[in-house]
């Protein structure tokens, strides 16, 4: 499975990002072989506004099934969601150990965002 998790580093072992919209990195990775790119975010670091709404979109245009990280607003949400692209949130700790456990099936899917938006 094809996935993104958002990222403070560019490495595995980097930190899942607590934000979506302003994560500084997306690392895509091959859940099977763990095999893995760096999409930066930097272009939605500094927005005044919409930066989760761009990062979905961002995300949702690298085609992966899935998103994984600590937080989630509405909107990033809604658009992720527009995009049959599946989202994790709540998770903590390295990105590794975060696709180690979707392998094993210790995450579930969200049913919605796990914050409020900024803007509403």
């Amino acid at each position: 499975m094809k996935i993104a998790v958002s990222s403070s580093g560019n490495t595995l072992e980097s930190d899942i990002d607590p934000r979506f919209g302003r994560a500084m990195n997306f690392i895509i990775i091959n859940t099977e072989t763990m095999a893995f790119e760096i999409k930066e975010n930097t272009q939605n670091l500094n927005l005044p506004q919409g930066a989760g709404i761009q990062a979905g979109k961002t995300v949702a245009d690298l085609e992966v099934e899935a998103v994984i990280t600590g937080n989630c607003g509405p909107k990033a949400f809604n658009v992720l969601e527009a995009a049959g692209v599946k989202v994790i949130t709540g998770i903590s700790g390295t990105v590794k150990d975060a696709v180690e456990k979707l392998n094993t099936g210790s995450l579930a899917y969200a049913g919605g965002p796990n914050v409020e938006g900024h803007w509403v």
